[in-house]
């Protein structure tokens, strides 16, 4: 057999046996990632101040009084500073208005359902420290993921809402939303009125 018969079998099969194998190696992005989070260990302080009521607070997180102008003496934020998450606290007295303060936190928990993937609800019921609640548990990209009331459905009523300096990503937000949703909830059942 002629050599350059055999080169030219051989050398447009090695280019494309070449190419074929350049192309397996193609590029694959790597998924995004997020930072991995660590966190405290859970213990709490009570907090005891001037208010008509007391709770259990993290000790990773401050109680401060709100800062608006207009806010009354008893509206608290606990600002949680590694996460810059803030849940805000507003108090009132019940004047015959309960019922629309309920409607009021109905509205503005339910307001999130337009980002939303899911609203669960939890009542609480304490009849012996007269606490009674639900919280509002918002699944998915919404601005608050917990919210929740208490009152003791004559005189007090307490209304909280979580929020993050952050724009809201329901992938990288969970497990810091999750650890401050215990918090909450360990808030709600050492709460107790004055």
């Amino acid at each position: 057999m002629n050599t350059t018969r055999v080169n030219r079998l051989i050398l447009p099969l090695l280019i494309l046996g070449l190419t074929a194998g350049a192309c397996k190696r193609s590029y694959t992005p790597k998924p995004h990632g997020y930072f991995r989070i660590s966190f405290p260990e859970k213990k709490y302080v009570r907090y005891n101040g001037p208010c008509p009521y007391t709770f259990e607070y993290p000790v990773y997180a401050r109680v401060e009084k709100d800062r608006e102008p207009d806010a009354p003496p008893c509206w608290l934020n606990i600002s949680f500073p590694a996460y810059h998450g803030k849940l805000h606290l507003t108090y009132k007295t019940v004047h015959g208005d309960l019922g629309q303060m309920l409607e009021d936190t109905y509205s503005l928990a339910y307001k999130h359902t337009v980002k939303a993937d899911a609203i669960h609800e939890r009542a609480y019921n304490d009849t012996v420290r007269k606490v009674y609640g639900i919280l509002y548990d918002i699944r998915g990209n919404a601005a608050s993921n917990v919210q929740f009331y208490l009152t003791d459905s004559v005189r007090h009523f307490m209304r909280g809402a979580l929020y993050f300096d952050l724009v809201p990503d329901k992938d990288s937000l969970a497990p810091v939303v999750n650890f401050i949703r215990q918090d909450i909830i360990h808030m709600i059942e050492t709460f107790s009125w004055k």
